[in-house]
């Protein structure tokens, strides 16, 4: 490698980090930018802090609640209802789109029902299926994998049928079975699109979660936002809110994370 090779190497490394904390740069002021207009516009009583609050008391709220204790409590159940949604819809999803994948027959069969199911809206029988499913936990995990799993199996079936046709003749011609090219092709080749159908799934699984508990739980971050809402406690209501968004947020950057460390290994 001649030093011209690397000198354009180095300027490219500078000019994508610089880009990188620009960006951050940017997200970081927009955010803090955006907080402080709210604070000041509610301290100077230029919006209505009894409908949207302010940072400052949402702020004093949110520590409250973690001094007590309650906070966790209520993230915690909600976080372990969202793990359980996404996980299980999207395993059960991908389960799924490979018995579609391998029986063309079947996929033609259920294509018009998946085509219904994922035209219904999911949110408005969240009441039915909770009376199926029982009240607990387990009707607001089975809502959450209900909104999710649809969306899983035509996505990873989508991925799947559309991998290189040529690659999959290549391995035939070698007297593959399917089963070695579902194991040695078609899942290695959708690593990426799988972890992106996780990303959506942990946005839908948290709209199950939510739901849900907006209609049976006691506990959980829906149950603030819809009771800060009974008793008109916007706060409340916004602190329910920036929780939920700051636990989707972690969740997102953990499989950001996964996917970089699987596409390091490749």
């Amino acid at each position: 490698m001649t030093n011209t090779e690397k000198s354009e190497g180095y300027k490219q490394y500078l000019w994508q980090k610089k880009k990188k904390y620009t960006i951050l740069f940017w997200q970081m002021f927009l955010t803090v930018g955006f907080i402080g207009i709210w604070e000041l516009l509610a301290r100077y009583e230029i919006v209505n802090t009894f409908l949207v609050s302010s940072p400052s008391q949402i702020y004093k709220l949110f520590i409250s609640y973690v001094a007590d204790g309650s906070l966790f409590k209520h993230v915690g159940i909600s976080v372990w209802e969202t793990i359980l949604g996404f996980t299980l819809g999207t395993l059960l999803g991908i389960i799924i789109a490979i018995f579609l994948w391998w029986s063309e027959t079947l996929a033609k069969i259920l294509d018009p029902v998946l085509v219904v199911l994922n035209a219904l809206p999911k949110t408005a029988l969240a009441p039915i299926l909770i009376v199926w499913a029982g009240a607990g936990i387990q009707g607001i995990v089975v809502t959450a994998i209900t909104i999710s799993i649809v969306t899983t199996i035509l996505s990873a079936y989508n991925y799947f049928i559309h991998v290189d046709e040529d690659k999959i003749k290549m391995l035939k011609s070698f007297g593959a079975s399917k089963m070695q090219i579902l194991t040695k092709l078609i899942l290695p080749a959708n690593v990426a699109n799988i972890i992106n159908i996780v990303k959506i799934n942990i946005g839908l699984s948290w709209v199950g979660v939510i739901v849900g508990e907006f209609l049976v739980s006691r506990y959980g971050i829906g149950y603030l936002i819809v009771y800060g809402g009974q008793v008109f406690r916007l706060d409340l209501v916004m602190m329910g809110v920036a929780v939920l968004a700051i636990c989707a947020f972690i969740m997102y950057s953990i499989v950001n994370v996964i996917e970089k460390y699987i596409s390091q290994k490749e």
